[in-house]
């Protein structure tokens, strides 16, 4: 059974019901990207994130008003487009954004969707949860051409290998074309999905568990938190605030990215955001 729609739309700010179609698909992937944050608090205070069924997902982030990370956010807008009449597949990618040459290849942990709309040719990749540089528009599953978003242009090229396609995904920052992911179109059983999730919010040096991240998409800027570090990229230019406590950081993720913490009564957040501050 899939989420609530009526719950969704009500969580990004959309007026339903919503027919299948291309523009409906860019209003949704919009309005979840400027809604739902970006937030590994789970992950941070050692609660795994394994239960990647809808019901799960539609607890935490829609009626519990959480973010999550890509297992959490793309799931549920898969589930989303599945119950609005979509062809969604789930597939699974690793992460280069920002691999020194030489490093060891990253493990399969980046979640992202192909998605079909009806009486319309080709697939769209469909990523809602890649945090700061997400891909803030669908995009057509397809190389060779520079496609714009609402926010960056990115690019797909095809990568050499022996099996099934595989593709990079880059996109165009400060002028330059910078790797994100690389990933294969062949679908992911969501057992293969939660083994990835449950990976990356467990494991001891996990960027997930040792440092704190939250990330927003608005209509006119990036917004990005690490740590005591926030920074708001605009089209003209960034603001930079690096804030002094754990408290202070705590309203950020209250009040820039809608984070509802007294969902995390009883934890002590303050004091663990408090010891990640600089990683």
């Amino acid at each position: 059974m899939g989420p609530d729609l009526t719950a969704y739309f009500d969580r990004i700010g959309l007026q339903g019901p919503v027919a299948a179609d291309v523009d409906a698909l860019h209003n949704v992937v919009a309005a979840h990207g400027r809604s739902i944050p970006f937030e590994n608090l789970d992950p941070l205070l050692g609660i795994p994130v394994a239960d990647l069924g809808a019901e799960a997902l539609a607890d935490k982030l829609i009626t519990r008003r959480r973010g999550g990370y890509c297992y959490e956010h793309n799931g549920l807008l898969g589930y989303v487009l599945d119950e609005l009449g979509y062809g969604v597949e789930r597939l699974a990618g690793r992460v280069v954004w920002m691999k020194q040459p030489g490093a060891p290849l990253p493990a399969l942990t980046h979640n992202v969707l192909a998605v079909t709309v009806p009486g319309e040719a080709g697939r769209f990749l469909v990523d809602v949860g890649f945090g700061g540089q997400t891909l803030s528009s669908p995009i057509r599953l397809q190389t060779g051409a520079v496609q714009q978003t609402r926010h960056e242009p990115y690019r797909l090229t095809e990568l050499p290998t022996q099996g099934a396609p595989e593709y990079e995904l880059a996109a165009q920052v400060r002028g330059q074309w910078q790797p994100l992911y690389h990933f294969s179109a062949v679908p992911q059983p969501r057992i293969d999905l939660e083994v990835g999730s449950w990976y990356v919010s467990t494991h001891p040096g996990g960027i997930f568990v040792v440092g704190l991240t939250a990330a927003l998409v608005t209509d006119e800027a990036r917004i990005n938190l690490r740590g005591r570090n926030l920074a708001v990229h605009h089209r003209d230019g960034t603001e930079k605030i690096r804030f002094d406590t754990a408290t202070q950081v705590l309203d950020a993720l209250t009040e820039r990215f809608g984070v509802n913490l007294s969902d995390l009564d009883g934890v002590d957040v303050e004091a663990r955001v408090a010891q990640v501050l600089d990683s």
